[in-house]
C-alpha cells in the first residue's frame, strides 16, 4: 500500500526519507561551500583550470540539487539515475581535462 506521507521513498518510509532528505541538505550546503570557494579561487588566480574545477564543484552542487529533487519527488528515480550518471562522468572529463590540459608540458612554451 503506497504511503500519503510526502518525503516518503519505497522501503525506507517518512523516516529515512527524512533523514535523507537532511543527508542532502547538509551535502548540498557543504558542496555550495566548497563551489564559492572555487569561484573565488578562479577569480584570484585566474587560470583555465581553476575556472574548470570551479565548474566541476558547481556540477557537483547540481547532483545535489537533483537527489533533492528526487527525495521530494520533482525528479522521478528513472531520469534520476540517468542525470546523476551523467554529471558523474561530466565531473571526471572535467577533473581530467584540467588536469591534463594544464600540466607541466602539455602546453606550448612561449618564446
Amino acid at each position: 500500500m503506497p504511503s500519503s506521507v510526502p518525503l516518503a521513498i519505497e522501503g525506507l518510509g517518512p523516516v529515512g526519507s527524512f533523514l535523507l532528505l537532511g543527508v542532502i541538505a547538509v551535502a548540498g550546503i557543504g558542496t555550495g561551500v566548497l563551489f564559492l570557494v572555487s569561484v573565488v579561487a578562479s577569480r584570484r588566480r585566474g587560470g583555465g583550470q581553476f575556472r574548470l574545477i570551479s565548474v566541476a564543484v558547481g556540477v557537483l552542487l547540481a547532483r545535489s540539487i537533483v537527489g533533492a529533487g528526487t527525495v521530494l519527488g520533482y525528479v522521478p528515480m528513472p531520469v534520476h539515475h540517468f542525470l546523476e550518471h551523467s554529471l558523474d562522468f561530466l565531473i571526471a572529463a572535467i577533473v581530467l581535462y584540467a588536469v591534463y590540459a594544464h600540466a607541466p608540458g602539455s602546453l606550448p612554451k612561449s618564446t
